[in-house]
């Protein structure tokens, strides 16, 4: 009798798995930005679906964000930069790394594409994330333009040799912007974020410095129209993307990649592009490195 009960619990913890492949490891998952915020604005929601799921996922900012402040700058910026950062990377349940390259100065030079190589290596990444090379900061094109560059050379022995090349080439995409010159931004894939959008908020209220200092002092904002408050503030930051319409296109690749849902009550969602110079995915291919998409 007691053989039969040992057995009837094992069938009944055993049989929910049967056909489940339990073998899949966790996928690497780094997005690169130029400064401390550039992912959590465009991925945060994604990278939390990730982290939920048991997937690795690495915030990695090109600069230390040490000019972008109306009072402030330099070390102190700096330091205060990656406190915001590793607060953010708490909530999202992430990894983040901020390296020590001058905010304003960036330049996709050679030492800065091997910092990105090397840590694409580290990362063993499977999906990575970079920055269009058309947009209205320097940083931020050149951030795109470092990460288009390593796309090749991470499997590369003798490129940054004292790193161990990746034995395949990760699938290199697009954080959404808005930009239209000289192409405008193709939304290939789009990611339903509504579960995990207050934890994407919180993120980047942790990024204080930046939401609700430098950001609003650069849109010629008062201080005395910024809340104090934390409660007040969330709320006012859910209010700019809340504002925000899909467009048909994304609309389009929502039901695309969600084809039994009703996306018309989608609230939030991140759009991404396939950069043409890493592993092209077949659509399987997208499904499984995205396990949180619709079948």
């Amino acid at each position: 009798m007691k053989k039969q009960i040992i057995l009837l619990v094992f069938l009944l913890i055993a049989l929910p798995m049967i056909g489940q492949n339990t073998d899949k490891k966790p996928l690497n998952i780094i997005a690169i930005g130029a400064h401390p915020d550039d992912c959590d604005f465009k991925f945060g929601g994604t990278a939390a679906l990730f982290a939920e799921m048991g997937h690795n996922v690495k915030f990695l900012a090109l600069t230390n964000g040490d000019a972008g402040h109306q009072n402030m700058g330099g070390g102190v910026l700096a330091k205060r930069r990656r406190s915001e950062a590793k607060r953010a990377a708490e909530i999202l349940g992430i990894e983040y790394e901020v390296l020590d390259n001058h905010d304003g100065e960036l330049l996709p030079t050679l030492n800065v594409r091997h910092q990105v190589i090397r840590k694409i290596r580290e990362w063993n990444a499977d999906i990575v994330l970079g920055l269009r090379s058309n947009d209205y900061h320097p940083d931020h094109r050149n951030a795109g333009i470092v990460v288009q560059d390593a796309a090749y050379l991470v499997i590369v022995p003798n490129v940054a040799p004292d790193t161990p090349p990746l034995e395949r080439n990760p699938v290199f995409l697009y954080m959404k912007d808005g930009f239209n010159k000289p192409n405008p931004f193709s939304n290939d894939i789009g990611i339903i974020i509504d579960k995990v959008f207050d934890k994407k908020i919180a993120a980047l209220a942790a990024h204080e410095s930046q939401i609700f200092e430098w950001g609003p002092w650069t849109n010629g904002m008062k201080d005395s129209e910024v809340p104090k408050e934390e409660k007040e503030r969330l709320t006012w930051l859910k209010l700019r993307f809340e504002k925000y319409k899909f467009d048909q296109e994304e609309i389009a690749a929502l039901k695309k990649w969600y084809p039994n849902e009703d996306v018309s009550s989608v609230q939030q969602a991140e759009f991404l592009e396939i950069c043409e110079y890493g592993k092209q995915p077949t659509a399987q291919e997208i499904k499984e490195l995205f396990p949180m998409l619709g079948n």
